[in-house]
């Protein structure tokens, strides 16, 4: 990648900015996808004391000062304009909607994506909608549980209305779980700085929705959506959380529940107003139909992306990126895999500290393993759900079947072992441990 100063003097090299949240893991991808494309990018964040060369050398803009950051950004456009504006997370999408608005470039209208961001919001929207959603209510954090009107039976979720992957996603079967998992939740919520008290004192409460899930990658273009990938998750996500696990490829549900799939998802953009870019959506399938869980305007997590098999000879972060300049890529039939494509996010099995993590050699000799990446260093902190919000790595596979591929992460998985030590605090001169 060009550094600023002489990105600002090649007049002939198409630029992106990507605004990201310092650390994000979709930010390499980008680059990456960026080089492939000979195109420049700048990042936007708030990195200016990150070691990443990309964050330091970026655009430094404050996500707290929407107006502020918008100003920052109109200004380094008109020294070095843009020619697509993306947004990698749900905290950087509402912002690049902005900007791209203001730059009369790809965008979905600020609000829709505000929706999608919004589990509150979202529900609010697809309530009047010919989508299947569980029945839901929104509860208040600052006033006692047992004081609220309360319409869902249970079992039920809790659900915070402004945090992804799972965090703060608690399955209840009584009026005591429920108020404890309320109170957990809104300990957890204060200590989330970059959030608004507006989301902090909203939690949604819906049915729990038996079934298999499904995650959904796509594009829309012009209101139109392409299903890049269907990802199937073996495992039952029945809680007390929902932590994901296993991913994959191609899905083994007919041809008729794949395009019941995109028409809910379809609809549900609609509801929201969207009308481009990525989407990542998750659902359940049971003997009821497709039901709807969330639809969100940004592309898949972790490094799961690369488990898409387009048909195009583009990786995701390219077609986000074409998509973001105006040059769309025709997809006219999406080419499943001949291969079973698989991957498993590695779960932190407890809290504590990660000494170290042992038969990675053993889970890599699994045949039809590609790849085993532990992307925690020894020494860090392991939070697991429903506060953490991180995987501790991936393990990839690539096998005759789907089946195979499966069995393979499961193989792998079996011949880690994951070394914890526990996590002494110093409270009040007392030594805890946690």
């Amino acid at each position: 990648m060009l550094s600023r100063s002489s990105a600002v003097s090649s007049k002939l090299r198409d630029r992106v900015l990507v605004i990201a949240p310092h650390g994000s893991y979709r930010t390499a991808p980008f680059i990456q996808a960026a080089k492939q494309l000979n195109i420049d990018v700048l990042i936007a964040s708030q990195g200016e004391h990150s070691i990443v060369s990309e964050y330091v050398q970026g655009l430094h803009i404050d996500f707290k000062n929407e107006e502020q950051a918008i100003e920052t950004i109109l200004t380094e456009a008109k020294k070095h304009s843009f020619c697509g504006i993306i947004g990698t997370d749900d905290t950087t999408t509402e912002l690049a909607a902005f900007v791209a608005e203001k730059l009369s470039l790809p965008h979905n209208e600020p609000q829709a994506v505000k929706i999608a961001q919004r589990k509150d919001l979202s529900r609010l929207s697809l309530k009047t909608s010919d989508v299947k959603i569980p029945e839901f209510d929104l509860l208040s954090t600052i006033k006692p549980v047992l004081e609220q009107n309360i319409k869902v039976s249970f079992p039920a979720v809790i659900k915070p209305v402004a945090l992804s992957a799972s965090r703060g996603v608690i399955r209840v079967n009584n009026s005591e779980e429920l108020e404890q998992a309320v109170e957990r939740v809104t300990q957890m919520l204060s200590a989330e700085l970059h959030l608004q008290d507006e989301v902090k004192n909203i939690l949604l409460l819906e049915e729990f929705i038996p079934g298999k899930e499904v995650a959904i990658e796509g594009m829309l273009h012009q209101g139109k959506l392409d299903v890049l990938a269907i990802f199937d998750k073996p495992d039952p996500l029945n809680g007390p959380f929902f932590e994901e696990t296993y991913y994959i490829t191609p899905t083994s549900y007919s041809e008729k529940i794949q395009q019941e799939i995109k028409q809910t998802i379809l609809k549900s953009c609609q509801a929201y107003g969207l009308k481009e870019g990525p989407i990542h959506a998750e659902c359940r399938i049971n003997e009821n139909g497709v039901w709807i869980l969330e639809v969100a305007a940004r592309t898949i997590g972790g490094l799961c992306g690369r488990l898409l098999s387009l048909g195009t000879g583009y990786s995701l972060e390219e077609l986000v990126l074409l998509h973001a300049m105006g040059k769309r890529v025709e997809i006219k039939t999406v080419k499943s895999s001949e291969l079973g494509l698989g991957v498993l996010m590695i779960p932190i099995p407890k809290a504590g500290i990660l000494k170290r993590v042992e038969g990675l050699l053993a889970a890599q000799r699994i045949p039809h393993i590609n790849e085993v990446s532990i992307e925690v260093r020894d020494g860090y902190e392991l939070v697991p759900l429903p506060e953490g919000n991180s995987y501790l790595g991936f393990i990839f596979a690539e096998a005759p079947t789907v089946k195979e591929a499966e069995q393979a992460l499961r193989d792998a998985h079996d011949c880690l072992n994951i070394v914890i030590a526990p996590l002494w605090k110093i409270s009040n001169s007392v030594i805890a441990m946690e």
